[in-house]
């Protein structure tokens, strides 16, 4: 699919999951998720079904159907990718590969490559327990295949308080609290 406008090449067995979901009980809106998740290197991080619980919290209800890839990876692997695909030295936190080909009624949302090292080093260099960050930069890398960006200020709070309204929800504290100003994800 990579070749085809679609995320990030693919390396290794995926772990496939498909769940469905409400966000309340009783209610009516459901969500089809078929994630794919890759572990490069280390079970470092969430859970699968935590990493589910993140991703279908941020989904809008529009997104029926929804294909996504979160492939985690060690700094070797980030760094390539980050140089790769945006021209810069060193691993990062997240990235994010839109997917701009939609196939029938399956919605490709895209892929997320977070590197490990680098939300682990974070969270302890910001003061932050590791499950809020990783909670935060799932979030975050979704938000950015969704269409959410943070160039500009306007983009950049409409992002930061859709990341706080999703976190909270998740029982997660204001990832942006104690941070200086300019210092984001």
């Amino acid at each position: 699919l990579h070749q085809q406008g679609c995320g990030a090449p693919s390396a290794g067995a995926a772990h496939r999951r498909s769940l469905r979901s409400s966000r309340e009980p009783g209610s009516q809106f459901q969500v089809k998720l078929d994630l794919s998740i890759q572990r490069a290197g280390s079970n470092a991080g969430p859970t699968d079904d935590e990493l589910q619980h993140y991703v279908l919290e941020t989904l809008p209800s529009d997104h029926h159907d929804t294909e996504l890839c979160i492939r985690i990876v060690e700094a070797e692997e980030g760094a390539q990718l980050n140089e790769k695909y945006r021209d810069k030295t060193g691993p990062t936190n997240v990235l994010s590969f839109p997917c701009d080909v939609q196939i029938s009624e399956l919605k490709l949302l895209g892929d997320l490559v977070i590197c490990a090292p680098v939300v682990a080093k974070e969270a302890e260099a910001q003061s932050k327990p590791e499950p809020a960050h990783w909670a935060h930069m799932v979030v975050h890398g979704v938000l950015h295949l969704l269409g959410y960006d943070h160039i500009g200020e306007h983009d950049a709070l409409l992002m930061e308080a859709e990341e706080r309204a999703i976190l909270a929800r998740l029982g997660f504290p204001d990832p942006y609290l104690n941070e200086k100003p300019n210092e984001g994800a």
